[in-house]
């Protein structure tokens, strides 16, 4: 599905969305703060839009609403709308997120080892180190 075009852009898919490198696409669908940990919470089970502000509480409601519709239009979590009062909205990770399995877990796995030594570098002590997740689901698989 890749294509190369002049001056060495490559476009992806229908070739809407230029990138100059393949890593740009990942970047793209899973760059940012929250996102890698956010898979890794659907990994475990759906969840409902609250469960998932529980467990991470220094996200705020936007961003956490701008993070999940991103990954929904890029086709990583599902998103199910259950017609009762009050509404209720599962996310999921679609058979297309859990491609994304190696590459979490490289990070995750990254982010253990160097993690400690990285937040001594930004802030003196190891004692700043990223929110706790828990990739076991991924490992199950």
């Amino acid at each position: 599905m890749e294509r190369l075009v002049g001056s060495g852009e490559m476009r992806v898919g229908k070739g809407s969305m230029p990138y100059g490198c393949p890593m740009e696409v990942t970047q793209d669908v899973i760059g940012g703060k929250w996102k890698g940990i956010i898979l890794g919470l659907l990994a475990e089970k759906k969840r409902r839009f609250t469960e998932i502000k529980r467990e991470l509480p220094e996200i705020t409601q936007r961003i956490l609403t701008l993070q999940l519709r991103e990954l929904e239009a890029d086709g990583i979590i599902s998103r199910t709308v259950y017609q009762e009062i009050p509404p209720k909205v599962e996310y999921a990770l679609t058979d297309f997120g859990r491609t994304l399995k190696p590459i979490l877990l490289a990070m995750h796995e990254w982010g253990q080892r160097y993690g400690s030594e990285v937040a001594e570098r930004k802030h003196g002590s190891g004692k700043n180190e990223p929110p706790a997740c828990d990739f076991a689901p991924f490992l199950k698989e």
